[in-house]
């Protein structure tokens, strides 16, 4: 069972009864799901992940007055909840796997992972919000929210980036991308330098994958996570992830190489049918000062183009 479906069912069954019980004249002020970091928020865990921080559990959340009126209260009645349910737990908490569960104040608990204990007001506060942590507080899923008040926050995030930071994100990443694997990726390995090419490998791919995920309109998730997570986008989203996996196992350089140029090719036509660019450039910098041109915002397109 995927970890998600278990922790609706354990709320549906276990958890909602009992905060019914104990807070009858409360339950309608509060949300309740399984959003944040972990794997079975992403829906991709399995066995393996089952050895920490998974099992029967799940999120309240409250407004502030909410959680300083019954939010201890509210905690004491989860920690009271069954440890195991259809067969699965006790959950198994890890060193660094705290604070995944439980009952938190709405607005801290997206300030725990973008900083900020409101949706982003300008592009400048847009720009610096890591895409990792935009993933993490937007996946999962809510199972009830009468109020809205935690779903409208999670809208407002979902709602993705202003185009002028999409734009200017996509254009830093053809930077990157062209530079590690264009351009130096081939220089590394005719030196035989093998931990600089391995490196700019990686670099590149993991750029594209970032790109594919811009090219979306999705935040692109931890690390661990991106490149299984790629191929469920509808733009190029399944072609990229077969594309890397052939491209990581190739042991000829020439053709690794063909690999990018290809990868870098389905990419800059993207941009074209995007109106991103219309350079007919095989180089991947070249693109980045076309797209970054087309940011309406001043400010953000005199930036450095490398910077995103």
């Amino acid at each position: 069972m995927k970890g998600l479906e278990l922790a609706e069912r354990y709320f549906q069954a276990v958890g909602l009864p009992e905060l019914a019980r104990r807070f009858p004249d409360r339950l309608d002020r509060l949300a309740a799901g399984l959003v944040g970091d972990g794997s079975e928020c992403f829906g991709f865990d399995d066995e393996l992940s089952r050895d920490h921080d998974w099992g029967p559990s799940f999120c309240v959340w409250l407004e502030a007055e909410d959680f300083r009126a019954f939010g201890p209260a509210a905690q004491a009645a989860l920690d009271q909840l069954p440890a195991t349910f259809q067969g699965y737990g006790p959950r198994q908490v890890s060193r660094w796997g705290e604070g995944r569960v439980g009952v938190f104040e709405i607005r801290g608990f997206f300030r725990r992972f973008i900083g900020m204990d409101r949706p982003p007001s300008d592009l400048g506060e847009w720009l610096v919000l890591p895409e990792n942590a935009l993933a993490a507080c937007t996946n999962g899923r809510v199972f009830t929210d009468p109020l809205g008040t935690f779903t409208r926050f999670r809208q407002a995030l979902l709602a993705f980036y202003p185009e002028d930071v999409r734009k200017k994100k996509v254009a830093a990443r053809c930077m990157t991308m062209g530079q590690a694997g264009q351009y130096n990726l081939p220089r590394c390995l005719k030196r035989g330098d093998r931990f600089a090419a391995r490196y700019a490998e990686i670099k590149f791919c993991a750029d594209a994958v970032s790109t594919v995920f811009l090219l979306n309109r999705k935040y692109t998730p931890f690390y661990k996570w991106m490149h299984r997570a790629v191929q469920g986008l509808p733009v190029l989203g399944p072609w990229l992830h077969g594309e890397i996996s052939a491209l990581l196992r190739e042991e000829d350089d020439a053709e690794k190489q063909g690999r990018i140029e290809g990868i870098s090719a389905a990419l800059i036509r993207e941009f074209t049918r995007q109106g991103l660019s219309g350079l007919q450039s095989s180089f991947l910098p070249d693109h980045g000062p076309e797209i970054q041109s087309r940011i309406e915002d001043p400010t953000l397109r005199g930036r450095n183009v490398w910077v995103g």
